[in-house]
């Protein structure tokens, strides 16, 4: 039975093989949503494995999808890869088993929601969605179905932040009083205002815009910069803080909870083009008395405890004492879940149907971390957060936040 939706959009007729089974053969089938910017980074991850198969395609950007199917066909030979300009035709292709969505932010929720509804497994670049109602609606679709979901925030997979989270969680530093975190400024901007510009023959803009709000299109908001328009993205908050405080969360043992208050300022570009803070102070206080601070510099990462100071970043380790440099982990140790490969570690759940580093759960909660951040500098006040009700507390204006309409015909599935 064909597949109708109220977009108008009609799924092709497919059979049950279309719905991807637990997948246990050595090679896994791949199906890329979004071809280029971080897409490149993960082809230059995947095209090395021989442990999987590149069988689908798929950008609105016709440009990018000719370009990224002829570096698959160069490196590995497969000159067969389904190409697609809607990712809802690829999610019911039978020929997939997973799916790596590497799209801008306001994305994330529908195509990952719609291919874990298709039988799919999902990887889903940072940060995980959009709102905090997507990030929930994302979790539960992923509980009812049964799929392997993981948040691409690799550096859960790097040794120098397991280390300093085995650390922190085993009371090494003491009592963790602080942390110090830092976010880039907003980059590969364009400096002048200009007028709407002609839409590129080879892009398909209406499904790029997809459910965001209907804008002009200008090349230099979308694309990287999409970034740091809040109809798409959450600026570098969500882009790098979905990183440096999903760290956070991890080392606070806070990867099903989170913060209990924020505030927060910014300065926001006054160019007209973006709307994303380019500077940012932002605390963020935990029912433990930790306190996390996020200014604007780095990035960097500064843990403080009453028996020491631990200093990491990609590549970094140091802590003071100097004992604390060369810290064992004994018997009895909180030893955290080990990956030394983000990927791999998704692909061998994908085999296994063992949970990944970075469930959806952790990547929601993580990601709210950032967007209750975020609603506190546009506010411009004081917020109480209830991490179990994932609610702001007797604040009806913080708590429309939350979530967003969708621009017709779309609504999250």
């Amino acid at each position: 039975m064909a597949l109708t939706r109220s977009y108008g959009w009609q799924a092709p007729e497919v059979g049950d093989s279309a719905a991807s089974s637990d997948h246990t053969d050595a090679s896994v089938r791949l199906g890329l949503i979004g071809t280029g910017g971080i897409a490149n980074f993960t082809l230059d991850d995947i095209l090395p494995r021989q442990d999987v198969a590149i069988t689908a395609l798929c950008d609105v950007d016709a440009s990018h999808l000719e370009a990224t199917a002829a570096r698959v066909a160069e490196v590995r030979g497969e000159h067969s890869c389904e190409c697609f300009a809607d990712f809802r035709e690829l999610n019911r292709s039978p020929n997939v088993d997973a799916v790596l969505i590497n799209t801008p932010d306001h994305w994330h929720a529908w195509q990952a929601i719609d291919a874990m509804q298709q039988g799919k497994d999902v990887y889903v670049e940072k940060p995980l969605t959009l709102t905090i109602a997507e990030g929930r609606r994302l979790c539960e679709v992923a509980a009812e179905t049964g799929r392997i979901c993981q948040t691409g925030s690799q550096q859960r997979s790097s040794r120098e932040f397991r280390h300093a989270c085995d650390l922190i969680r085993n009371g090494y530093l003491g009592t963790l009083q602080s942390v110090d975190i830092s976010i880039p400024k907003n980059n590969r901007i364009s400096e002048t205002v200009g007028e709407p510009e002609p839409i590129p023959p080879e892009l398909d803009y209406e499904m790029w815009l997809g459910p965001a709000p209907f804008r002009p299109y200008r090349e230099d908001t979308c694309h990287y910069a999409f970034r740091f328009v809040s109809d798409f993205s959450g600026g570098q908050i969500t882009n790098w803080g979905a990183h440096n405080l999903d760290i956070v969360q991890w080392a606070l043992d806070a990867d099903t909870s989170g913060p209990v208050r924020v505030q927060g300022t910014g300065t926001f570009p006054s160019d007209g083009n973006y709307d994303t803070p380019d500077d940012v102070d932002v605390v963020w206080e935990y029912a433990n008395g930790v306190v996390v601070r996020c200014t604007t510099g780095g990035p960097h990462y500064r843990f403080t405890g009453t028996e020491g100071t631990l200093t990491v970043g990609r590549g970094h380790f140091k802590a003071v004492p100097e004992a604390l440099n060369h810290v064992t982990l004994k018997d009895g140790d909180v030893r955290l879940y080990r990956s030394d490969d983000h990927m791999g570690n998704f692909l061998d759940c994908v085999r296994t149907r063992r949970q990944p580093i970075c469930p959806p759960e952790i990547g929601h909660r993580s990601a709210t971390v950032c967007h209750i951040g975020n609603i506190a500098i546009r506010l411009g006040r004081p917020l109480e957060w209830d991490p179990a009700e994932e609610c702001f507390i007797n604040d009806d204006e913080a708590n429309a936040m939350r979530s967003r309409p969708m621009r017709a015909p779309w609504s999250l599935p």
